[in-house]
């Protein structure tokens, strides 16, 4: 399959190997990437992560940028896309593209046609072109609002039509953490979202996988589209993970959480394989300044090696990194970074472009085989019912059973 593996990763072709990605915005621009594109910077950056040992990106398009009316999708940015795929495909690289973005770095980003309702999440601004950021719920829901799913529909098209067989696409991504935007009214709202998404994916772009990017919050609480949900629907089902954001883990470099965050998550998904397409650690210099979440550049390269095995271990499709460079100090006054100032230093790259630590975890680990999971969850003792009756109860109940499980202190 076009963008499955890079022709240079491994010698046999019936060996399939447990895929190395990292989530890509640019140093100088971050989320600005698609709208002030540089194809140099581009090339440069997506040979740097060749060169270290990824085998994957995963690239977002920021959805006002690239359909600035309901009905009209700018070709400009989509030729800048197309281009970036380009970049990939000359670097060796396959690339999941993730559409509707939408949610990102504790901001969603939305076109001003997709506000003036009254849905969304209240934690998170709402930043539009030409606007500043906005507080409250202010979205049209995109689920039950019928001019929203048509837009996203005749973007889905448009886009998998640019990219109809092109040599480094691996996958499809249907959003990133879509329900910190907004949530379906009900399940099968959420069905027929994602049956019309993904089936105009299929037919502009047949015989590529698609994904979700779901979050650990779509397993704690009831989200209307799980990890069963996608799966119906989804070739791969994803997961992000980040223990500085859970109180229950043992602070935030318990990389044990995220193989438990997999299995889980395969388990509630009968099955079916399980990509980890974000975890990471915000870096501060020297450790300890800043925001607590910040970590040393060494035990966040440590945690980063462990978390990897631990997830090869775990039966997982493979795992990207959250990401690619820190931020350049010009964008440190904007939107997220402004707020969320541990944002700024989640790269593995500095925002001079010199490798930190953890780059070298990465170039170890690259070209390995992908490994089965576990046969048996010893420390799962309820059904998949039990759990989605009470799951912000239950994740943590079982995460203390599976570090008992495996010989470690409760967190």
């Amino acid at each position: 399959m076009p963008g499955a593996v890079p022709a240079d990763v491994g010698s046999d072709p019936g060996i399939e190997l447990f895929r190395l990605g990292v989530n890509y915005w640019p140093a100088e621009t971050a989320m600005d990437w698609l709208a002030d594109y540089d194809a140099a910077t581009t090339r440069r950056d997506f040979a740097r992560a060749r060169r270290a040992g990824f085998d994957s990106l995963r690239l977002f398009v920021r959805w006002a940028d690239i359909q600035p009316a309901e009905d009209t999708v700018d070709t400009t940015v989509l030729g800048r896309l197309v281009d970036a795929a380009d970049a990939a495909a000359e670097a060796g690289l396959g690339i999941i593209v993730t559409l509707f973005v939408g949610h990102m770095s504790g901001v969603n980003w939305m076109p001003a046609w997709a506000t003036g309702g009254a849905d969304g999440d209240a934690r998170f601004r709402v930043v539009a072109p030409g606007a500043g950021p906005t507080a409250g719920r202010v979205l049209r829901n995109w689920y039950s609002d019928a001019g929203i799913v048509a837009a996203q529909e005749r973007l889905a098209r448009a886009v998998a039509t640019a990219l109809h067989r092109h040599p480094a696409i691996w996958m499809w991504d249907l959003g990133n953490e879509n329900s910190n935007c907004t949530i379906p009214p009900d399940v099968a709202a959420g069905h027929e979202w994602l049956e019309r998404m993904t089936g105009a994916l299929r037919t502009c772009d047949p015989g590529r996988p698609v994904t979700v990017g779901t979050h650990m919050e779509d397993l704690e609480n009831d989200r209307r589209m799980g990890p069963a949900d996608v799966a119906r629907h989804c070739e791969i089902v994803s997961m992000h993970g980040y223990p500085a954001y859970t109180p229950w883990a043992d602070g935030p470099t318990d990389d044990q959480l995220l193989p438990y965050l997999a299995l889980v998550t395969g388990w509630l998904a009968g099955g079916a394989p399980v990509l980890f397409e974000e975890f990471g650690l915000p870096t501060g210099s020297p450790g300890g300044t800043g925001p607590g979440r910040l970590a040393d550049e060494q035990a966040a390269a440590a945690y980063t090696g462990r978390a990897l095995d631990g997830l090869r271990r775990s039966g997982c499709t493979g795992a990207l990194l959250w990401c690619f460079a820190d931020y350049v100090p010009a964008l440190h006054g904007r939107p997220p970074f402004d707020e969320a100032i541990h944002e700024r230093s989640f790269g593995l790259w500095r925002s001079d472009g010199s490798a930190k630590p953890a780059v070298a975890e990465i170039t170890q680990r690259a070209g390995r085989r992908r490994l089965p999971g576990p046969a048996q969850l010893a420390w799962l003792d309820i059904g998949v019912d039990e759990f989605t009756d009470d799951p912000g109860r239950q994740l943590p109940r079982l995460y203390r059973r599976y570090r008992q499980r495996e010989g470690l202190p409760p967190p």
